[in-house]
């Protein structure tokens, strides 16, 4: 769906600059970093229509290689949205978020999902290492204490009838 938002934008930035779209060059793009991207999974991404505006990287989010890659790419952008969105213990969610959130440019956004996790009953956490104390939200708040250049935008989640990322959506504000 990311691709798709994309290829919007695409389209209507060269509709009000009178460019010609090429679909074969996009200028935007999505990256996604997994630290294990199964077979079908590839496969089902590389034969989607949008895949030329989709690169992988397997690896761990926090593993220094990888954050090194995730950084080189996003040399090349301009603008740069960040999801976060795979283990949600605190501590590894304040790694993605040291890692990750200084790429975001000025005005867009590093979203936290799955922040709800403080707000739910600690049994929901099955045999997870998250749950209630331990999770994206007390990481987001933590980063906080010593970010001022991000801010939690209420006004996203407030206009959503639901989300699984109250408090998640920090806007670069500086």
């Amino acid at each position: 769906m990311k691709a798709v938002i994309l290829a919007m934008l695409d389209y209507c930035d060269a509709i009000s600059s009178g460019e010609l779209l090429n679909p074969g060059k996009p200028k935007r793009r999505v990256l996604g970093v997994d630290i294990d991207i199964r077979e079908h999974n590839r496969k089902a991404i590389e034969a989607h229509p949008m895949s030329n505006r989709i690169d992988m990287i397997e690896g761990s989010s926090i593993a220094a290689d990888v954050v090194n890659q995730v950084r080189g790419y996003a040399k090349n952008y301009n603008c740069i949205l960040v999801s976060l969105d795979s283990n949600h213990t605190f501590e590894h969610v304040l790694e993605e978020l040291k890692a990750y959130a200084p790429l975001v440019s000025l005005g867009s956004y590093c979203v936290v999902f799955d922040t709800v996790v403080e707000n739910m009953p600690k049994e929901n956490a099955g045999d997870r290492p998250w749950g209630p104390g331990d999770n994206p939200k007390i990481a987001v708040l933590e980063y906080l204490k010593s970010h001022p250049e991000f801010k939690i935008d209420k006004l996203i989640q407030n206009k959503l009838l639901i989300t699984v990322a109250p408090d998640g959506y920090l806007k670069r504000i500086m």
